[in-house]
């Protein structure tokens, strides 16, 4: 599995909780997963019950192993300081431009600039390593823009590439456009099962691939159970009101006949939901992408339901994936980073 992943997805298909959900599994055995915010929502530390996230690479969460999630909220702002610095050791002269407010006119004027610090500083940390020369993190996880503009905010860096012929504007956009087009990268998209949220899959996975951005996997979310079986399906869609009535009564319902209408309702949403949602699979099937499934769970996320949506990532062979990728065996990858060795608990 690639070491950037890049999750996007419709408004309410619960992107962000996928997220959250990626970054949990891929920190297995050992490993170590940084979880980015673009957004400015603070989503992340809603998830995780943690205080609001600042500019710094934080630990909030540990999986089975002693894998860690860290996770960081980039600002644009902080972010275009530390750029000043790195290229041109503005040090306290980029302070200054900062209460000028030139800092937050270049932020949100300037075209493209605000997304390219955003995935500038997010390849940053997906290229970092330690004093050893290993990896600080085996995984960076993205909890990117919506699917309509996640193509531009990816490739905006190739423009201000073109833009920029030389030096380290042009330099910087370059590094992360190969980081972004590489196999190092992977942008799943979250949907769910119903058309409006598929078609807008279908439509962002054209536009990913015609900008030679690489297209991970789909993830389904929110699944709900199916609570009928074939039989059942088929008499709940015709609408068969004596056989059910027969039915219950044979099974010792006591005034079955107030009963039969409702429960015949019921059951024919949930057929005409279990069709729906075949269809929009056979949708989903036909853009060629492997595919992962997250159940509903409700309303409202804990962190329990979060390690438990993780857990179904690895059962799907997440955690495996990410294993191969690493190229180690457990353990190895266990070493310090950004905030000391490894603790334990959320919001250590």
């Amino acid at each position: 599995m690639s070491r950037f992943q890049v999750v996007s997805g419709k408004g309410g298909t619960g992107k962000t909780t996928v997220a959250a959900a990626l970054a949990l599994a891929l920190a297995t055995e050992g490993r170590r997963t940084l979880l980015v915010e673009v957004e400015g929502r603070q989503g992340i530390a809603q998830l995780f019950g943690a205080e609001a996230l600042p500019y710094e690479e934080r630990r909030i969460a540990v999986s089975p192993g002693g894998g860690e999630v860290h996770a960081l909220a980039i600002d644009a702002e902080q972010a275009l300081l530390d750029y000043l610095q790195m290229f041109y050791k503005l040090g306290s002269a980029g302070r200054a431009l900062k209460k000028l407010g030139a800092i937050d006119f270049a932020t949100t004027v300037a075209p493209g600039v605000r997304d390219v610090l955003l995935t500038g500083k997010a390849c940053e940390a997906v290229r970092r390593k330690d004093r050893q020369g290993r990896f600080v993190y085996d995984h960076v996880v993205m909890d990117a823009p919506p699917t309509g503009r996640i193509t531009r905010f990816l490739n905006v860096n190739d423009e201000v590439a073109g833009l920029a012929r030389i030096g380290p504007i042009h330099n910087q956009a370059q590094a992360v456009m190969r980081v972004l087009k590489s196999p190092e990268t992977a942008v799943h998209l979250v949907t769910l099962l119903e058309e409006m949220p598929v078609q807008e899959t279908a439509d962002g996975i054209a536009e990913l691939r015609a900008a030679d951005l690489p297209v991970g996997r789909i993830v389904v979310n929110m699944v709900r159970p199916h609570l009928l079986d074939e039989d059942a399906l088929r008499t709940a869609s015709g609408g068969r009101r004596k056989e059910i009535a027969k039915a219950l009564t044979r099974a010792g319902v006591t005034g079955s006949a107030g009963l039969v209408r409702p429960l015949v309702e019921q059951a024919s949403e949930h057929a005409q939901r279990v069709e729906l949602e075949r269809a929009q699979r056979a949708v989903l099937a036909g853009l060629g992408l492997p595919t992962a499934e997250l159940p509903l769970v409700g309303e409202g996320v804990s962190l329990s339901a979060l390690h438990d949506l993780a857990e179904e990532f690895r059962k799907q062979g997440v955690g495996d994936e990410a294993a191969d990728a690493a190229g180690e065996g457990p353990g190895d990858a266990r070493r310090p980073g950004p905030g000391g060795g490894p603790g334990r608990g959320v919001g250590s």
